[in-house]
């Protein structure tokens, strides 16, 4: 592996990081093991003062489980760990972080009752003044406009994961990861985002950044390591690499159509059959929404984290009781909505946020594919029988890598978590399903995974109202495409209309006449 990083030919950087410089971090060798299993297998990786490292992979590819050794929530079975030239132990992430090494989790970890003041001088040792006057800094700095009174657990996940990352630039660590940092975040919190990263590398902080973006992985980083199986299969300067190196690095050597970035085509199954109609909906986030899905159709459901998207998923499926408006499943008006009922009627919802509201993450992968439909089990006594064949038909046909049936969720790779959740959604055989963000945080190939399902259930008729931060993959994957901004649709387009240039600019409030 390279010790040496590429100076970035499009920054101006105050820390000039070269061969001579001892590594921030240095593992050699390393080995990791769950239930008799290698995870990692002798894996070697360095990190310069002053990069920004990129890390990608696909699912159970190891790179967190990497991240997770190097700030001490595991304990690898074999091989060295050195910091600043000096081999250490890493028993726990208190000791990581006293040695400077912080991580940024993908999910916010947070203490939802505790006010965003609360949350970030936690553990902190700084006199409240000088801290307070660190925090207001940083959320300048990044765009963080949240009253610091305010309880966490009322932030949007964007301003949760703002918060997680003003957490970890408190702490004066020497390296900082970033797992999956951009998933909930707008363009502009990203520039912001990046801006700060660069400010930091400068410095000579060295960070890895974990993300399946790859633009933004081409865009920030200073080199990029691929894990495959727990091995390390390319690593460079981010310079010297193109997209489809890394696409091709990620995914197995024998799969030639995953090779493709991005792969929907598909053949148009739409009917005149109306699905889901709303009119007229409205709540205190989003006002007069009227859309309506067809079967065999993917809308998508564009705009800025803030738009209001999540909100009008859940004010359909009657998760926030509050809004006023009407919902027609199937011609059929909700005068009460909730989700059994939706879900009666052939409407499922998958969540934006899995791990808060589609997963059971303490309890086996099985429990939660099964949970909406147990009656077809038994009445009195569950026929695990029956229960194991239907989810081992989802484990199947959704590529789920797991141990068996009774792996603990938490366990699995996020994009595994992911499909499990769909596979719950799928499970009850809906005619309309809500995609709230079904492939945030997952790498390529789970990726395209979902895309084929997409195009699956398309093709058998079923109606699907797709919400994405991803413009590409709206763009790609929709037949109509209705934009959001600040509360209401801005625009709808047709699939020979949404350019991906005109729904960014709508997204951003933009009219047609003026460009980005």
């Amino acid at each position: 592996m390279e010790q040496a990083t590429s100076q970035r030919l499009d920054q101006s950087m105050a820390y000039s990081p070269s061969s001579g410089v001892t590594p921030l971090v240095s593992l050699l060798d390393v080995w990791k093991v769950f239930a008799g299993v290698p995870v990692l297998k002798g894996i070697n990786l360095n990190l310069m003062p002053g990069e920004i490292h990129a890390l990608l992979g696909g699912n159970g590819s190891g790179k967190s489980t990497t991240m997770k050794v190097l700030s001490g929530v595991y304990t690898p079975e074999a091989g060295e760990i050195r910091l600043f030239g000096r081999s250490v132990t890493l028993p726990s992430p208190i000791r990581a972080h006293e040695l400077g090494v912080y991580m940024i989790p993908q999910e916010p970890h947070i203490f939802p009752n505790l006010s965003v003041r609360e949350n970030l001088l936690l553990g902190m040792d700084l006199a409240p003044e000088e801290a307070l006057k660190r925090i207001r800094i940083l959320a300048d700095e990044i765009g963080f406009d949240s009253d610091l009174q305010t309880a966490a657990g009322a932030l949007s996940i964007a301003n949760q994961q703002l918060l997680e990352i003003i957490r970890g630039l408190l702490r004066d660590a020497k390296v900082l990861i970033l797992d999956e940092p951009t998933s909930s975040l707008t363009f502009r919190e990203v520039k912001n985002l990046f801006e700060r990263m660069r400010t930091l590398a400068a410095r000579g902080i060295g960070l890895f950044f974990v993300s399946h973006r790859l633009n933004e992985v081409l865009e920030i980083s200073d080199r990029v390591s691929v894990l495959r199986e727990g091995v390390f299969v390319l690593s460079g300067p981010t310079r010297s690499l193109t997209s489809t190196d890394l696409v091709r690095a990620m995914v197995p050597e024998n799969t030639e159509e995953s090779e493709k970035p991005v792969s929907v085509e598909r053949q148009a199954a739409v009917s005149a059959k109306t699905v889901l109609e709303v009119k007229h909906l409205s709540s205190e986030v989003f006002r007069d929404m009227s859309l309506h899905v067809q079967a065999g159709e993917v809308v998508g459901l564009a705009g800025l984290v803030g738009a209001g998207r999540t909100e009008v998923a859940e004010a359909i499926m009657g998760l926030d009781p509050h809004a006023k408006g009407e919902v027609l499943i199937n011609g059929q008006r909700l005068n009460k909505r909730d989700s059994r009922k939706c879900q009666e009627l052939g409407l499922v919802y998958v969540p934006e946020d899995r791990h808060a509201h589609g997963i059971f993450l303490d309890l086996p992968a099985l429990y939660t594919m099964t949970a909406t439909v147990l009656p077809q089990f038994g009445r009195y006594v569950i026929s695990t029988q029956k229960e194991r064949s239907l989810a081992n038909q989802y484990v199947e046909k959704l590529s789920i890598k797991m141990n068996s049936l009774y792996q603990i969720a938490r366990t699995l790779s996020g994009g595994n978590q992911q499909k499990v959740v769909l596979a719950k959604s799928l499970a009850s055989k809906p005619e309309i399903i809500i995609m709230d963000e079904p492939t945030r945080g997952i790498d390529v190939s789970a990726r395209q995974d979902v895309y084929r399902l997409i195009r699956d259930l398309t093709a058998q008729g079923v109606g699907i109202l797709l919400i994405s931060s991803e413009l590409e993959e709206v763009v790609a994957l929709s037949d109509r495409v209705m934009v959001m901004y600040q509360g209401h649709i801005i625009k709808e387009l047709d699939r020979s209309e949404a350019q991906l240039d005109q729904v960014m600019a709508f997204s951003f409030g933009m009219t047609g006449e003026q460009s980005l």
